[in-house]
């Protein structure tokens, strides 16, 4: 599988609970300011996850789905929780997986009425085809299970009024204003903005069915219906977590394939001396460098090359925080650049085992040591 975290973001304990159950060797990450995370596989040799409880609501779930893309860099992100159906069709236990979302609460009061003003977010192509593969072949169901939900791939409405009734003002303006939604939950829209504000990274909203939004509520949760549609949502992710890993690696791979072929058209008595595609560090070119390298901004990369790798499993916890001191060292000594060279080799020796990283450091070390 590949090494690319999925982010996994629910709003209730037992929506956590359900996904926390199937992630092998957890361990608490803290965020700085206070998040706490668990990290591990999904299922045995399945993808790297990092999994957060974000509470209810669009607002919060939106800042802490920025923090976790932001502490993770991870390939998606997969919301998993459960919502209420709007249509007959869906049954208690189905899973509905977001084509596309509805902020439904966007509008303008006018002398006539409450005009909608939406916003929608669809979901990425390649996550839709995935995720249509999924429930065409019913590949997200485990085998010995007796009982078969149904999954569903249609749009969902996301607010922030927990809707239980169909006679109301409220049911009403969704079935006038959103009549395609097949479920509608107080979650989905936030977590679509921070996947569109993060160069429109796939999100993936997963949901099973708990109740029907029409105020049966309170019976459908005395049945455990909650529980059981947490549980077949879960299942569902689970399944589509190490497909979006793989699908972001072969994605990445294509592009730097393409990537590195270049084409110069020197003619004549003209002589290429350098043809290069993406470069990352610094590059010298012979000995007469009048300034130097941006130490600051060297390391800032280092740092962000560092957690890529500590997140996606290629560097255990001890040797990270070793190199993240060296790091330090560096930093606090820039205007040094013997101390300097001294931290960065000490730093590259830590992460010899990652190829790309040593090579960078290996190229500031190089720029730094052109100087002298």
């Amino acid at each position: 599988m590949s090494d690319g975290h999925i982010v996994v973001l629910t709003a209730l304990n037992l929506e956590y609970e359900a996904v926390h159950k199937r992630i092998v060797d957890p361990h608490v990450q803290w965020h700085p300011a206070g998040t706490r995370f668990e990290t591990g596989r999904l299922g045995r040799g399945g993808c790297q996850v990092a999994l957060a409880l974000v509470g209810k609501g669009n607002h919060p779930a939106a800042v802490l789905a920025e923090r976790a893309i932001s502490e993770f860099a991870p390939s998606a992100v997969i919301f998993v929780g459960v919502a209420g159906a709007l249509w007959p069709n869906i049954k208690l236990g189905d899973v509905v997986v977001a084509s596309q979302i509805y902020a439904y609460h966007g509008g303008t009061s006018e002398n006539d009425g409450l005009k909608a003003r939406p916003r929608t977010w669809e979901t990425s192509h390649q996550a839709a085809q995935m995720i249509q593969h999924l429930i065409r072949t019913e590949a997200w169901i485990a085998p010995s299970r007796t009982s078969r939900p149904h999954a569903h791939f249609g749009p969902i409405a996301a607010g922030e009024v927990v809707q239980d009734s169909a006679l109301s003002a409220h049911a009403h303006w969704i079935r006038q204003h959103y009549n395609d939604a097949l479920a509608i939950e107080m979650e989905a829209a936030g977590v679509a903005q921070a996947g569109h504000l993060n160069r429109s990274l796939p999100i993936v909203v997963v949901r099973g069915i708990s109740d029907r939004a029409d105020g049966s509520k309170s019976t459908s949760d005395s049945q455990n219906w909650q529980v059981q549609a947490a549980r077949n949502a879960a299942e569902f992710a689970a399944a589509l977590a190490p497909q979006l890993a793989e699908g972001s690696s072969s994605r990445k791979a294509g592009e730097m394939a393409t990537g590195a072929m270049y084409t110069n058209i020197a003619g004549g008595n003209a002589r290429v001396g350098i043809q290069a595609g993406q470069i990352h560090g610094g590059v010298v070119i012979g000995r007469n460098v009048e300034a130097p390298p941006d130490v600051d901004a060297a390391i800032s990369e280092l740092r962000s090359l560092l957690k890529e790798a500590h997140h996606g499993g290629k560097l255990d916890r001890p040797t990270y925080a070793a190199a993240q001191g060296e790091l330090d060292i560096a930093q606090e000594n820039r205007t040094d650049r013997s101390r300097v060279v001294l931290a960065l080799k000490r730093f590259r020796g830590l992460v010899a085992d990652i190829a790309e990283v040593a090579k960078v450091a290996g190229a500031i070390i190089a720029g730094l040591q052109g100087l002298s």
